[in-house]
């Protein structure tokens, strides 16, 4: 699906409430309608541009040389209730024949009455050299840190949550290599497995380094120019904690203005007291 085609009508939208002629203010609600939309807008095309990731292609042509964007947002408020929220994302690529990179990072800060309500840092390095159009390595890094994770709320003490239960920093760094078992214009498949050190800091400030092996399957079919359905597994394995995520997705482009994309979730953790999570989401494109 072109994501251009498909936005365009619900873009309409957006302008049509964003006339200079109709006051921009909270008093009417044009404005926060406004945003509310925007929101729901960008979240619907990320979740349909998830889908369509490039890479399942063969090796992908990207750019050479060095590339990225960089994206920041801040906004605060006074009066009754003071709030500010600050949020940075960056991605660099380079790419040198063979050899790809990509550096990541985003950061999430909110706060709410002088009192932090979130500090989320999040960052990835993702490296690949492909040997041919079905035979690539890989290395692959990860951190993410929760910055309150050393702080318990009423509601986490009243289930007797611990800090001992809260991830303050989950890191992965490991290596491994990456096959295309199938790759045509209706249908590829690609799996990557690799080993490396596992990295957990909890709230109480204890860690666990370990061993893990981590194991990846990217897997789409197109029934039809119309249909087409995805899904992604990962797989890390370590002492502290087998988890595990299986997102499945179909999407439909029902007419040239409408299109729909159901997915399915699971995410499983065995060091948890409910190991499975599951979430069932639908995004719709609607546009007249």
């Amino acid at each position: 699906m072109k994501q251009v085609a498909l936005l365009a009508s619900v873009s309409a939208l957006t302008l049509s409430l964003a006339t200079p002629t109709l006051a921009q203010t909270d008093i009417i609600g044009i404005s926060g309608l406004d945003d509310q939309i925007e929101d729901i807008e960008r979240d619907v095309a990320r979740d349909m541009r998830r889908a369509e990731d490039t890479a399942r292609f063969g090796n992908p042509e990207s750019r050479q040389g060095l590339s990225g964007s960089a994206s920041l947002g801040y906004s605060g408020k006074t009066g009754n209730n003071e709030s500010q929220d600050l949020t940075i994302g960056l991605r660099i690529r380079h790419a040198q024949g063979q050899f790809q990179q990509t550096v990541g990072a985003v950061l999430d800060f909110q706060e709410a009455n002088n009192t932090s309500t979130k500090k989320d840092v999040f960052g990835i390095y993702d490296a690949n050299y492909y040997f041919n159009d079905s035979f690539y390595g890989f290395i692959l890094g990860r951190v993410q840190s929760d910055g309150l994770a050393d702080q318990l709320t009423a509601d986490e003490i009243a289930n007797g949550v611990t800090l001992a239960d809260k991830v303050k920093r989950d890191a992965f760094l490991g290596f491994g290599p990456g096959y295309r078992v199938i790759n045509t214009p209706d249908m590829t498949w690609r799996v990557q497995a690799g080993i490396g050190v596992s990295y957990l800091e909890y709230g109480d400030d204890s860690s666990v380094t370990e061993e893990a092996a981590i194991a990846s399957s990217r897997f789409y079919y197109g029934i039809n120019e119309n249909i087409f359905l995805t899904n992604d597994t990962d797989v890390l394995n370590s002492d502290a904690a087998l988890r595990a995520n299986n997102d499945f997705g179909i999407n439909f482009k029902i007419t040239d203005t409408m299109s729909t994309r159901v997915s399915y979730l699971s995410e499983y953790n065995d060091s948890r007291a409910i190991r499975t999570d599951n979430k069932l989401g639908v995004s719709i494109v609607f546009g007249f």
